[in-house]
């Protein structure tokens, strides 16, 4: 395996890290802040808006630079964000420093995935792909459970100067091994969203932003909701820990059951198994002592992550078996879609904490995720009949 690889997934990594250890941070930030955690909330919302909205248009804009060049300044920009947003001495100047940091990773994970394609011979472009795309998931399970036990030791802004840290290493070693000259391919807006109106693309599209809607109300907001079952922060990195442990199980499961029963199979029980999943999370502070809620949760932590993560490369295979002659395209606005759903779900989780409490959360995920599966049933027989018909 060409070593470059494994520092493109080390960039993926860090990148990953930062995007999940922030639930985690958003008690302290917003004490430290003076301000309400719903508030703090918008951290993740305005991350996740600006990374969808934003990392098409960059995408655009740099489409025909040399993909090193794009690669690390991304990179720099990202290690920027997080060096303010570890500085920071207003609540603005760190919400501001997030934006900086999603519109760097959008670009970045886009970026990074072409260069592993053109470091490698064709026969072996897959694999390239997965070992980018493993930094991610490798920063569910690992890197979001030690930002978040940095954090518990020594405070929220020693995590962003970790991060930082990590992100300048993968940086640096970038700029020597990569070569100079690897081209990228200029599209442009109009023929990127033309995709998203093929027949049975807005649907897919549609339940990406379900289930993570459905998933984000609850997940952005997991310290209110452990500190409900009377865990304090240094359960955080144990909680996450096993989200990140399922999460691992979940992602090579999904695409396992995806091959093996069908991609719309696996994404309808998998969103089937979520629902059941968010009603537990609404149901164990309520029914549960604190003794047993907060080991409770803990535990439940790895299934979610399995039935979870089993829908993301489902997903994938859905949408790309519907548009396979513009699979690059059509995966990019899947994450835009993506990161859309994690907006909207840390919006509304916010609301729900403003109006509610953290026990409502697991419900009204709950709706989003059963919401989600109803379209998938609904949409399935038609999807079937348009991957059967061949494309002209």
């Amino acid at each position: 395996m060409d070593k470059r690889l494994i520092w493109l997934a080390v960039g993926s990594f860090t990148i990953a890290t930062e995007g999940f250890v922030i639930s985690s941070l958003l008690p302290d930030i917003a004490h430290d802040a003076g301000i309400s955690i719903p508030l703090a909330g918008s951290l993740i919302t305005a991350f996740a808006f600006a990374y969808a909205l934003g990392t098409p248009i960059l995408a655009t804009l740099t489409g025909d630079w040399d993909r090193r060049r794009v690669i690390l300044w991304t990179l720099a920009f990202f290690v920027l964000g997080n060096l303010i947003a570890a500085l920071s001495s207003s609540f603005e100047v760190l919400l501001a420093a997030r934006i900086v940091m999603a519109l760097a990773s959008g670009l970045f994970a886009s970026t990074a995935q072409s260069t592993a394609v053109a470091l490698v011979d064709q026969h072996h472009r897959a694999r390239a792909i997965a070992v980018v795309v493993g930094g991610t998931t490798v920063a569910v399970a690992v890197g979001a459970p030690f930002g978040a036990l940095i954090a518990a030791m020594v405070g929220w802004r020693g995590t962003f100067y970790a991060i930082a840290g990590l992100g300048a290493l993968a940086g640096a070693i970038l700029a020597w091994r990569l070569p100079r000259g690897i081209p990228g391919t200029r599209l442009s807006l109009q023929e990127r969203f033309a995709a998203a109106f093929r027949p049975g693309v807005p649907a897919i599209l549609l339940t990406t932003v379900l289930a993570l809607m459905g998933a984000f109300t609850v997940f952005s907001y997991i310290a209110p909701l452990a500190a409900d079952t009377g865990l304090g922060a240094m359960a955080l990195p144990a909680i996450l820990l096993g989200f990140g442990v399922g999460a691992v199980i979940g992602n090579i499961a999904g695409g396992q059951a995806a091959d093996r029963f069908g991609a719309s199979r696996t994404v309808a029980w998998s969103m089937g198994l979520s629902t059941v999943v968010l009603l537990l999370l609404a149901a164990i502070p309520g029914l549960l002592p604190d003794r047993l809620a907060g080991p409770a949760l803990i535990a439940i932590m790895v299934p979610w992550g399995i039935v979870g993560w089993a829908f993301p490369p489902a997903q994938a295979s859905r949408i790309v078996k519907l548009a396979p002659d513009a699979a690059p395209i059509v995966l990019s606005l899947n994450a835009s879609a993506l990161y859309l759903g994690v907006a909207l779900g840390a919006l509304l989780g916010g609301a729900v904490l403003n109006y509610g409490t953290p026990t409502d959360l697991g419900l009204v995920g709950a709706v989003f995720s059963f919401a989600c599966l109803a379209v998938i049933l609904v949409s399935g027989r038609r999807e079937a009949r348009l991957a059967a018909v061949p494309a002209e």
